[in-house]
């Protein structure tokens, strides 16, 4: 029977593989087309972003997390730890950002089109960019703190004031100022979630008066030109859904941990989930975008010389 660790190994390898695959695939497809000069949906600069934070998500633990499951736990020294970390944090909250921006982006372009909306329509895509560039900002200023605490895993100091974690620990001299940090790291993501579940029960209440009014209508045709956007709205919903979910059980296992004991396949188990949408989320973009498809099939258009 193979060992636990090996199969965790085996596991945080495969899910760095698979997913860091599918989202330099939407980086390396949203580029391609940007730089050739074609014209991309507003949304796509959100995909991309999205694509990026993923990618960096993976890549700053998928390696070491498989090593340290291994039982190569002291593979980083101090400055290993603070830059995996670091980056990991940065890259989940962009990935959290990202997510957040997509939902609400979808829940304007799907409303009423009424007067109140048609005008913050036309402006929505110039504060995109914007936007993106202050997710950015915001969360490597946030994420500073691990720059400090975090240490390797023979960090020097009074021993009853480190918090291991497999192969680094963090500096926690009282538990107020614990409680403090988790309360800064955790108040963002508690707006952006309760942001995001409001915009996804919004975009599903539309959807349903939406699909309601079709049912009187008995003409193919006009449901089509009724709702266009109603296909990359269910896109949306699918996405965030997948997200939700990897959140919640993510979010459950880390309480889990700061009110037990910790033990090594907690954060094992948190680590793994908190980096799954990350893996599936390309390849749900793939399969419910057809926008996506005909992108690929343009940029293999240009690749294939035609002749004569």
């Amino acid at each position: 029977m193979i060992p636990v660790d090996v199969l965790l190994g085996i596991a945080f390898f495969f899910q760095t593989g698979i997913g860091v695959q599918g989202n330099l695939f939407l980086i390396y497809l949203f580029s391609f087309l940007f730089l050739t000069g074609q014209r991309l949906r507003p949304i796509d600069l959100i995909l991309t972003q999205l694509a990026v934070a993923n990618s960096l998500l993976l890549l700053s633990t998928g390696v070491v997390e498989g090593l340290a499951a291994l039982g190569l736990k002291n593979v980083l020294d101090d400055i290993g730890c603070k830059i995996v970390f670091y980056l990991h944090r940065v890259g989940r909250g962009l990935s959290l950002s990202a997510t957040c921006l997509l939902s609400g982006f979808q829940a304007i372009i799907i409303s009423p089109h009424k007067p109140r909306w048609i005008n913050l329509k036309a402006r929505i895509p110039r504060y995109i960019m914007p936007s993106i560039l202050l997710s950015w900002i915001f969360n490597m200023l946030q994420n500073v703190v691990i720059l400090v605490k975090l240490k390797g895993p023979r960090g020097t100091g009074n021993t009853s004031e480190m918090k291991e974690y497999l192969y680094c620990s963090v500096n926690v001299t009282t538990s107020i100022s614990e409680s403090l940090h988790a309360l800064v790291i955790s108040l963002p993501d508690a707006i952006c979630m309760t942001f995001i579940s409001f915009t996804t029960c919004y975009k599903v209440y539309l959807l349903y008066k939406h699909h309601k009014r079709v049912q009187q209508v008995h003409t193919d045709n006009f449901s089509n030109r009724a709702f266009p956007e109603t296909r990359a709205t269910q896109m949306i919903l699918l996405l965030v859904g997948t997200f939700l979910t990897f959140y919640l059980l993510n979010s459950i296992l880390t309480g889990c941990m700061h009110s037990m004991t910790l033990k090594p396949w907690m954060l094992h188990g948190s680590i793994f989930l908190a980096a799954c949408f990350p893996m599936v989320s390309p390849f749900v973009l793939i399969k419910s975008d057809p926008q996506i498809v005909k992108y690929y099939s343009a940029v293999q258009d240009r690749k294939i010389p035609h002749t004569e």
